[in-house]
């Protein structure tokens, strides 16, 4: 990042992207950075950057904790209803209580995968009620 952008753009560095298109866009990669970036070789299974932080005992599943409410926060910002939020919460309290449990919370995590699950559900929500085309 050159001195430049933080001298021309400061607010929309820090701010991130200001569009809702923009928006949704990053949370879509992000949930596919979380969920699903990876693939075992020779196999269908896709993991992401979610399921090997996970595999750090107890700090592992706060941080990943932390990283599927920031895209509830998110979802929250574009302005789903209440009773979306709460269903992506409790999602993300599943995966965070079957998560903590050693070795199978790990595995059941790649199957899981509460971020696009979350980021799903946001799509379909602005699909029905703005008509927004996503992908």
């Amino acid at each position: 990042m050159s001195q430049a952008m933080f001298r021309t753009y400061p607010s929309e560095f820090l701010t991130g992207p200001r569009s809702r298109a923009e928006r949704i866009a990053r949370l879509d990669a992000l949930a596919t950075l979380f969920d699903t970036a990876f693939l075992v070789p020779g196999t269908n299974i896709r993991f992401g950057i979610d399921a090997v932080i996970r595999l750090v005992p107890a700090i592992g599943d706060v941080i990943t904790t932390g990283l599927a409410l920031y895209v509830v926060n998110e979802a929250r910002a574009l302005g789903a209803p209440p009773f979306l939020i709460a269903r992506m919460l409790a999602n993300v309290a599943l995966d965070s209580v079957v998560g903590a449990v050693p070795f199978v919370g790990d595995a059941i995590d790649v199957v899981w995968r509460v971020n696009r699950r979350n980021v799903a559900l946001l799509l379909d929500h602005l699909r029905r009620t703005d008509g927004v085309i996503v992908r």
